[in-house]
């Protein structure tokens, strides 16, 4: 793993690689007592001739700035955060999956690691990059999901840290999934706080839905993670030729269109099966001819160097 401090003036020091292991935290550190915390989620492909291929590494340190802003915190720069990436996949390069057969989770963690009592932004921070390698997130595979829409519990609201990856938008979230999982389904969809009627997203992806040759994404306007993959799925589809809106999306609208689909780093492109809210279910198209099938092929085929990457977004590394 990868691991760097900030020294007092904000400037994070040249990092370095040691074995993966437990970390020493003080017991009144900002993380552990405030919440002081971000992270990231991005992945390496290994390449049919054995290379790996990174995924937009810039856009995860670029929101990582953005939520360190949010959050009180120092961030590394760009290009420290892309090159810690780049080392951890480096040394871990024996972990990441065949071809098709998964890839190497990458998992960026800033955090307030000084001692701070009263509420305040932590005296020092630490940058840390740890990997492991991964399968299909969800246990169905590429099974189409079955969603439930959750109208008790809400993942964030107006004014929060919602927009931003923090690790405190995490745990909240536990209940309803831990709840709709019980009751069989596979992951949470949550509605605006204010009118508890607009769709925001699922507990760690995006959600689209396609109606015809238009795609829609509920609009990020501060309580939605504008999800890396999410951006990339929009211009792929526009280049497609799919008609893509980012709007206001009500709960309603779910009875009436053909597919939903979610999209994240872990999940990349999930299909949905079905939506359950209020106990009525309303199944979708999915499968071999489905708008998100073509999108996660596209995609799929640009990480894995597969499809000849024409906009810059792979980052090759030895």
């Amino acid at each position: 793993m990868y691991m760097v401090k900030c020294s007092k003036d904000g400037k994070f020091e040249k990092g370095q690689l040691s074995r993966y292991g437990n970390i020493e935290l003080s017991p009144s550190a900002g993380v552990l007592n405030y919440g002081q915390g971000l992270f990231e989620g991005t992945k390496a492909y290994r390449k049919q001739d054995g290379g790996l291929l990174l995924f937009r590494p810039d856009q995860n340190a670029i929101r990582m700035k953005i939520g360190a802003d949010r959050m009180c915190m120092p961030s590394p720069s760009i290009d420290q955060f892309v090159d810690a990436v780049k080392q951890t996949a480096v040394a871990n390069k024996r972990w990441v999956p065949p071809p098709g057969k998964g890839s190497l989770y990458i998992r960026p963690l800033l955090m307030g690691s000084g001692p701070v009592l009263g509420l305040a932004p932590a005296p020092e921070y630490t940058f840390l990059v740890y990997a492991s390698p991964v399968g299909n997130y969800f246990k169905e595979g590429l099974a189409p999901l079955n969603l439930h829409v959750e109208d008790e519990y809400h993942r964030a609201s107006r004014g929060g840290a919602g927009g931003v990856k923090t690790i405190s938008n995490y745990a909240p979230v536990l209940k309803a999934i831990t709840r709709a999982k019980n009751r069989g389904f596979s992951d949470v969809l949550y509605l605006d706080s204010v009118n508890k009627k607009y769709l925001e997203e699922v507990s760690s992806c995006n959600i689209f839905i396609v109606k015809g040759n238009v795609i829609s994404t509920p609009a990020t306007m501060g309580t939605i993670l504008p999800g890396i993959t999410r951006k990339s799925i929009i211009e792929i589809a526009q280049d497609l030729g799919y008609e893509v809106e980012e709007r206001v999306i009500s709960v309603d609208e779910l009875a009436n269109v053909d597919e939903v689909f979610c999209t994240g780093s872990a999940v990349v492109v999930a299909s949905v099966g079905s939506i359950t809210y209020q106990d009525k279910r309303i199944e979708y198209r999915t499968g071999a001819h489905s708008v998100s099938r073509k999108l996660h092929s596209t995609l799929i085929g640009i990480q894995m160097g597969l499809i000849e990457d024409k906009k810059g977004w792979t980052v090759e590394i030895h």
